[in-house]
């Protein structure tokens, strides 16, 4: 890991970036994202990341929301699942995204310039676990968020929908809270 990944961890480990970035780092990306036609998402320079457009889960109207994630499948699956991760940069409520997703786990993806058509399902139990330490390996200020909030920070999975195992209940229950 390189000196400038290291510095942005540190950086999106304090409490400062978790009062600024949720204003400043989703504008710029929908900005970023619209100029070049889904092609660059600009905080996926550091993480990878999607455009996740799902229906509200009051209004039922789409909304459009620039998400890190980590990407699952190797060679040949890529681009078939994603983990999102529902931090609020350690804020203390959940995202309304994943409110979101509860309600309507059908959703699409912008993944690489591409719109990808999802399914969404919230992790529970030992697969949240296993899918926790994961992310951790993967991204370790994700560890500082959860320990400033005491809710539990939801895991989604995101299937495509014409990959096989994507049909069935999305959201396997209620939400833990």
């Amino acid at each position: 890991m390189g000196a400038g990944v290291r510095i942005v961890q540190k950086v999106s480990s304090t409490p400062a970036f978790a009062r600024i970035a949720p204003h400043l780092i989703p504008a710029m990306d929908r900005a970023v994202h619209r100029l070049t036609r889904g092609k660059v998402l600009l905080s996926a320079q550091m993480l990878p990341g999607v455009i996740l457009t799902a229906r509200g889960a009051k209004s039922g109207l789409p909304r459009r929301t620039p998400l890190a994630c980590m990407p699952e499948g190797g060679k040949g699956r890529e681009g078939a699942s994603w983990i999102l991760i529902g931090s609020n940069f350690g804020r203390t409520d959940h995202p309304a995204w994943t409110a979101n997703l509860l309600a309507h786990p059908d959703a699409e993806v912008s993944w690489k310039g591409r719109d990808i058509p999802v399914t969404a399902r919230l992790l529970r139990g030992e697969e949240r676990d296993t899918v926790w330490k994961a992310l951790l390996e993967f991204w370790p200020p994700y560890a500082t968020y959860q320990a400033r909030v005491d809710r539990e920070i939801r895991l989604f999975r995101i299937v495509r929908r014409d990959a096989p195992g994507s049909s069935g209940n999305a959201t396997g229950g209620s939400p833990p809270e």
